[in-house]
């Protein structure tokens, strides 16, 4: 805790849209503290609820994935590690998903931009209707936690790097604790793009973008060498999704990105066909809920790369 106990919040005008390790910080805070902080979606507020497919095109990119910070962390130093223990998430209830032209798994098949919107409860959290189609279970998460790089100037927030950044690993919710290599004094830790659903591998480029808050605590792990980000998660991470199992379906080649796109085509193919929705549709619900996965990387030259669809979300 800090400032007496309470908790320190960092509010959502406090953003930046990429690293870089001369920005002044928003404020310092001591090993232990908890902070809250205010995150937009990775739209930075562009979709509302009464946003049409058209406002894709107009989103400005030069100001996605806003993040709130940075935060600088007394004591912290180039070969430290910063453990960041994700202690809660208070949701906004709305959100969006969009197919943008030229981002995505499959940007060559999808050209043409569409979007879906979404409200939930954020008392109950309960599953968010999808159209008449389906209904997602929700399992909230920050797409984007990470430090500044040792390197000076402006790096781009959309890649995910060494430092963190732009994971987007679902299971980064709440109870899990996230360890990231410290390169700069301070750390200069940054957080945003939150959602309340994805699927591993988020293959349209979006999830169910949603802004909220969100409540971290932070502490050091001193001269301790770290090269990637790695993280714990509390227990099990797929039983929102395991309830009915899956439809599975499978790439297989001597290219991992070849056999994903071939895995998610079989199952964007099959959700729009056997829920007669459009395939635009399908390719955006699998993003917020379907797993990619590697099933086999040893037996060259081929590779097994498997897509699983949840059964729950249409039941």
């Amino acid at each position: 805790m800090c400032d007496n106990g309470l908790v320190k919040t960092i509010h959502g005008h406090h953003h930046h849209h990429g690293w870089d390790n001369s920005l002044e910080p928003v404020t310092r805070v001591a090993p232990g503290a908890t902070l809250e902080l205010e995150c937009k979606d990775s739209g930075n507020g562009h979709f509302t609820p009464a946003s049409t497919t058209d406002a894709v095109a107009s989103m400005p990119f030069d100001k996605i994935n806003p993040v709130t910070g940075p935060v600088f962390v007394e004591g912290a130093e180039p070969g430290d590690i910063l453990k960041i223990t994700i202690d809660s998430f208070r949701p906004s209830g709305f959100g969006w998903t969009a197919n943008i032209p030229g981002f995505g798994l499959l940007a060559d098949q999808f050209k043409d931009p569409a979007l879906a919107l979404w409200n939930y409860d954020t008392s109950s959290m309960a599953p968010a209707m999808f159209g008449d189609h389906a209904r997602v279970p929700l399992k909230p998460f920050a797409g984007t936690i990470g430090l500044a790089l040792a390197e000076p100037g402006l790096h781009s927030v959309v890649p995910p790097r060494r430092v963190g950044g732009n994971l987007d690993i679902r299971d980064l919710n709440a109870g899990s604790t996230l360890y990231l290599p410290v390169e700069v004094a301070g750390a200069l830790l940054s957080i945003g793009d939150t959602h309340a659903a994805q699927g591993d591998g988020e293959i349209c480029g979006t999830a169910i973008e949603s802004a909220m808050d969100i409540t971290v605590t932070v502490d050091l792990i001193k001269d301790t060498s770290l090269a990637m980000p790695r993280f714990s998660t509390a227990g099990p991470v797929t039983r929102h999704l395991d309830k009915d199992g899956y439809e599975v379906f499978t790439g297989i080649g001597p290219d991992l990105l070849q056999a994903a796109r071939d895995a998610v085509s079989g199952a964007v193919d099959w959700v729009a066909r056997e829920q007669r929705m459009p395939v635009e549709q399908a390719y955006m619900l699998c993003s917020v809920c379907g797993d990619l996965r590697i099933s086999e990387i040893v037996d060259v030259p081929n590779h097994v790369v498997s897509f699983y669809v949840p059964r729950v979300v249409f039941n």
